[in-house]
């Protein structure tokens, strides 16, 4: 057995680099399913005033590769003795420059890190967990904005559907992915198109198909990206069922922005639009999927959203608690669930 010291990443962000530790520790436990032997003693460490996430146990290179994508992940040390740290080759999930997830900025962005956190702990309750490093999977934001979540899934080699009721956000999507796509010289196709239902327009459909390499192209190793622009409580039709493997979602906080009522009213509680969305999302997911939300408890009590998803049959999924501040009107927590079948 070891032990080792997982150094976690700077962040911009002062507030959410205060509670990146504890949030991490709640990450990395999650990982031990994947793992092929059990760490313990899971804790925070200092060495030269430097915190590490410190823990035991015996590393495959495979686990070396699945520990490579934990959200805080910036180095990986094995301890020698007391005094020293011996670094190891980490391999972290990148098929594309780190710019794709860095580059966006806009009111309303969630933290590139925590999107990753949540989608990681979302693929580890799922039964898609040992796929994790193989690529091939699909992941469904039903309330995905610009496309924070979509490039992560891009970055980990998944394919990616949204879906976003604004207009003006996919289309800024669009014309951010097209020019990231060209200056990096990449084989791509990217369009916009309407989609009808019942013979009347029903909505408009953004379809992207990239490759990493003009030898994956060439090959046929491509990764698609779907954002349907349409009303994430009404897709009956408009997406097949059994498309994804996880759905990863950020509610809206109710500080900017808030979700439409039955009324087409304007709500600040994100439960009206879960209790309505959510049998809606379910027939997207294959069996064996999870899913994870994030969202403000400031306006929405955690055991009325959990309420909400085990009414629909899902089972909750326990992890380490997750709740931390955002900012002065902003309290996010996490709720991991699964399917039963």
């Amino acid at each position: 057995m070891s032990r080792y010291a997982l150094l976690l990443a700077p962040y911009a962000n002062r507030v959410y680099a205060d509670q990146a530790a504890r949030l991490s520790l709640a990450e990395l436990a999650a990982f031990r399913p994947v793992l092929s032997s059990d760490i313990s003693d899971i804790g925070v460490e200092k060495f030269g005033g430097v915190e590490y996430l410190g823990f035991t146990g015996s590393l495959s290179l495979r686990d070396i590769s699945y520990l490579s994508n934990l959200s805080a992940a910036y180095a990986l040390f094995e301890r020698v003795d007391e005094d020293l740290l011996r670094p190891l080759e980490i391999t972290p999930l990148a098929r594309y420059d780190s710019d794709l997830i860095t580059i966006p900025k806009y009111a309303g962005k969630t933290n590139e890190q925590f999107t990753k956190l949540v989608l990681n702990l979302t693929l580890l309750a799922s039964k898609s967990a040992d796929r994790m490093l193989d690529g091939g999977l699909t992941v469904l934001d039903p309330l995905c904005g610009r496309g924070t979540t979509l490039n992560q899934a891009l970055m980990y080699g998944y394919d990616g559907i949204g879906v976003e009721l604004d207009g003006k956000d996919v289309e800024a999507y669009k014309l951010f992915l097209q020019t990231w796509l060209k200056r990096k010289r990449l084989k791509h196709t990217a369009d916009l198109v309407p989609v009808r239902r019942q013979g009347r327009r029903a909505a408009r459909r953004l379809e992207v198909t990239l490759a990493a390499s003009k030898d994956d192209h060439k090959a046929g190793a491509v990764q698609k990206i779907t954002v349907l622009q349409a009303d994430t409580t009404q897709l009956d039709g408009l997406l097949r069922g059994g498309v994804a493997d996880i759905l990863v979602t950020d509610l809206p906080y109710g500080v900017a922005h808030g979700s439409y009522d039955d009324a087409g009213g304007i709500t600040r509680s994100p439960l009206d639009l879960l209790e309505r969305a959510v049998p809606t999302w379910l027939p997207l997911l294959r069996p064996g999927a999870a899913l994870g939300l994030s969202w403000n408890v400031k306006v929405a009590r955690r055991e009325l959203a959990e309420d909400i998803l085990v009414a629909n049959g899902l089972e909750i999924v326990e992890h380490e608690p997750l709740a931390h501040r955002v900012d002065q009107g902003i309290e996010r927590d996490v709720i991991i669930a699964r399917t039963m079948n």
